[in-house]
């Protein structure tokens, strides 16, 4: 109700200030309306210590839907989507007991709306996005749509971005839902609860400034305990972000700092105050690109920093061994040389990628191991292929509990139009 009561408020502005020359027609909306098409057929391959079989997991997912032109200044998007399983070779959820012969691969079968929303730029400066909707903020380290997995993430919300004063982007958030990567079956498949989202940025002369605050606060779920409750990921995150790049000759040199704390929030079991620290630094020069960084999340010895809300697949390793951050923290120290051309063999554009992560505990002297990522990626039209792979070795001193040696083989078709 909040949120059709916010709409008409602004729809009202709207019709109350709209001239009849400068109305377009309802009619010429639809009319303009442009198709979502976004399928995607994928292979999975998992090798993992202490689980008595591989997965191979074949999965094919479609997105189909449309978004109209404006009237009013506003207009609606609706998607759907199916996710098929191809074979049941792989376990799905980690919350249901079953399959569990075989390692988590995150793609269960799903059919469900995925967006469902309205837009309105009636407001100077202003977007206002009302409904199921997919949110990205910054590079996805705390709030992002899990694009890897087949069943991506969105949010029930009202999502308000201003521009008004220049250099400024404001960015506001409140959500009620979160429609999880585990489908509509999974018991863990949607969160609830009020939570807020705030970041802020400015353009300054050596780069992007960005002070953010994301409260939020779940839900509990009848039979999630343990490290599935809901509410361990209720907290309270304040910090701030400086990215940035300057040319030099023919090389770009770029960096990013981040830090961020985080508290309990609502009805969170436990008593912490963690941080966040990310330092980076990289070179882009005739198509490569080179970076390393640390990346660290602090973990009191009962509960790690918590990032409910990420597109995890992008940090910490391809593997996921690491989607939960550990009671002691987890020290990432990563580096990564990248290659793309385009308008290459017919291709265009074609990428290579090789990554490497070295893992530590953070409050303790443990070692958790290493990770070799790579990634061969060619577009062509519509259809983009890909053949991916990640190698994770837990170190001796690694407890099972935490992460055991695992090999990811994946490759992939996608059409979008």
């Amino acid at each position: 109700m909040l949120w059709v009561c916010l709409l008409c408020l602004v729809l009202a502005g709207t019709m109350a200030r709209a001239r009849a020359d400068e109305a377009v027609s309802f009619a010429q909306a639809l009319a303009a309306t442009t198709p979502l098409i976004d399928i995607r057929l994928r292979h999975e391959e998992v090798e993992q210590t202490g689980i008595a079989r591989n997965a191979d997991a074949n999965t094919l997912r479609a997105r189909l839907g449309g978004e109209t032109g404006t009237f009013l200044d506003t207009s609606i998007l609706a998607e759907g989507e199916a996710m098929v399983r191809l074979d049941d070779d792989y376990r799905p959820d980690n919350a249901v007991p079953t399959y569990s012969q075989y390692p988590v691969v995150a793609d269960p079968q799903n059919f469900a709306v995925n967006r469902l929303q309205l837009r309105n730029t009636s407001l100077p400066e202003t977007t206002l996005t009302v409904g199921r909707q997919r949110i990205d903020l910054d590079d996805q380290r705390f709030v992002g749509n899990s694009g890897w997995r087949q069943n991506e993430v969105t949010f029930d919300a009202v999502h308000l971005v201003n521009r008004s004063v220049s250099k400024l982007t404001v960015d506001l958030t409140f959500l009620d839902k979160v429609h999880r990567v585990y489908g509509v079956d999974s018991p863990q498949g949607t969160y609830t609860g009020d939570s807020y989202l705030a970041n802020v940025a400015y353009q300054l002369p050596i780069g992007k400034l960005t002070g953010f605050a994301y409260l939020l606060d779940f839900a509990p779920i009848a039979g999630l305990t343990g490290a599935l409750d809901p509410r361990r990921s209720s907290t309270s995150t304040v910090g701030g972000r400086l990215a940035g790049s300057q040319p030099v000759t023919a090389v770009t040199f770029g960096y990013v700092v981040s830090y961020a704390s985080q508290k309990p929030r609502g009805d969170n079991p436990f008593s912490f105050t963690d941080d966040y620290f990310l330092g980076e630094l990289n070179a882009s020069a005739a198509g490569f690109t080179l970076a390393a960084g640390d990346e660290d999340m602090h973990g009191n010895g009962t509960s790690g920093f918590a990032t409910p809300l990420a597109t995890l697949h992008l940090f910490d390793g391809w593997a996921d061994k690491f989607l939960t951050t550990p009671a002691d923290g987890i020290d990432d120290r990563y580096a990564s040389l990248a290659w793309a051309a385009r308008k290459i063999i017919g291709l265009e554009k074609l990428s290579v990628t090789a990554v490497h992560h070295d893992f530590e505990a953070e409050r303790v002297s443990s070692d958790y191991g290493a990770e070799w990522d790579l990634q061969l990626s060619g577009t062509w039209h519509h259809y983009t292929g890909l053949l991916k792979y990640a190698d994770y070795l837990a170190a001796g001193t690694t407890p099972a509990a935490i992460a055991r040696d695992t090999t990811k083989f994946w490759a992939e078709l996608d059409y979008i139009w």
